[in-house]
C-alpha cells in the first residue's frame, strides 16, 4: 500500500505515473530501462515479477464485466515532462471496475506502443491512468494506428508543450474521444511503466484500436525527440484474460 501510494502522489504533483521527483531515468543508455532498478531504492519495483508492458498472448476466455466508463469534458492542462505528453483531466470523470470507482487522472501517450498484442506492435499507445480512494491505480490502453485524425489530439496537439513546459488546453476534451467504438477489453495485472515501477495496476487493454493521423503520431514524436517505450516485460506466471 504504502509503495502505491506513493506512486499516486507522484502523478498528481508531477503529472504523470513516473518518478520524476526521484533519481533521474530515460529510456536509453545508462539511465535506461535496463538499468532503472539501479538507479535508485525508489524503483526496487522495476526487477519485480509483474512488470508491465507485456506482450499479450495465451488468452484465457472469461465473463469480464463490461467497463462502466463516466467521462465528461473537462481538461486542466497539458505537459511535456521529456518523457511523454500528457493530458491532465479535472475531477468527476471515472471508470467503474470490480464495483470500484476509479478517477481518470491523466492519459500521456508513447510511440511505438508498451504493450504487444500477440507479437504486435503499433505505431502509438495512450494510457489513460485512474486511481480510486486507496491510491489503487487501474490503467485503460489503447493501441493507435495511422488513419483518420483524432478529435482528441487535433485539440491537444494545438497547444503542444516543448520540453518542461505545462499550457492551459481547451476545456472541451473529453477522453471519451480518445475510445475506440466497441470495448471488449483484455485484462492483466501489472505495474506502472516507468519508474518507480510500481506494481497492482489493474491492467485494461481495449481489443480495437483507434486512429490518428500520421502528421499527429509525427508532431509527437517531434517534441519527445526519441520513442519513449519501456520494452516488454517477462509474463511469468501472470494470466491474460478476455
Amino acid at each position: 500500500m504504502k509503495r502505491t501510494l506513493l506512486a499516486v502522489g507522484i502523478l498528481l504533483s508531477s503529472g504523470m505515473a513516473c518518478a520524476d521527483e526521484g533519481a533521474a531515468w530515460s529510456y536509453s543508455g545508462d539511465s535506461g530501462p535496463d538499468n532503472w532498478v539501479r538507479l535508485s531504492p525508489e524503483y526496487s519495483s522495476c526487477a519485480g515479477s509483474n512488470q508491465s508492458p507485456i506482450n499479450l498472448s495465451g488468452f484465457i476466455d472469461a465473463k469480464l464485466e463490461p467497463v462502466k466508463f463516466n467521462y465528461n469534458a473537462g481538461s486542466a492542462n497539458i505537459l511535456n515532462n521529456g518523457h511523454t505528453v500528457q493530458i491532465n483531466m479535472l475531477p468527476g470523470n471515472t471508470i467503474t471496475v470490480d464495483g470500484i470507482a476509479f478517477e481518470l487522472k491523466q492519459f500521456h501517450f508513447h510511440l511505438p506502443s508498451e504493450n504487444l498484442i500477440n507479437g504486435k506492435s503499433f505505431p502509438m499507445e495512450a494510457h489513460l491512468v485512474h486511481a480510486d480512494k486507496d491510491g489503487h491505480l487501474a490503467v485503460v490502453a489503447v493501441m493507435v494506428t495511422p488513419g483518420a485524425a483524432s478529435s482528441v489530439l487535433s485539440k491537444a496537439w494545438a497547444q503542444m508543450p516543448q520540453q518542461g513546459e505545462t499550457r492551459p488546453i481547451a476545456a472541451d476534451i473529453s477522453a471519451l474521444d480518445l475510445l475506440p467504438a466497441q470495448r471488449d477489453y483484455y485484462r492483466f495485472n501489472g505495474s506502472l511503466t516507468t519508474p518507480p515501477c510500481s506494481e497492482g495496476v489493474r491492467w485494461l487493454v481495449m481489443k480495437q484500436p483507434v486512429s490518428a493521423s500520421q502528421a499527429q503520431i509525427n508532431q509527437f514524436l517531434q517534441v519527445i525527440h526519441h520513442h519513449n517505450n519501456r520494452p516488454v516485460q517477462p509474463v511469468n506466471a501472470r494470466v491474460i484474460l478476455q
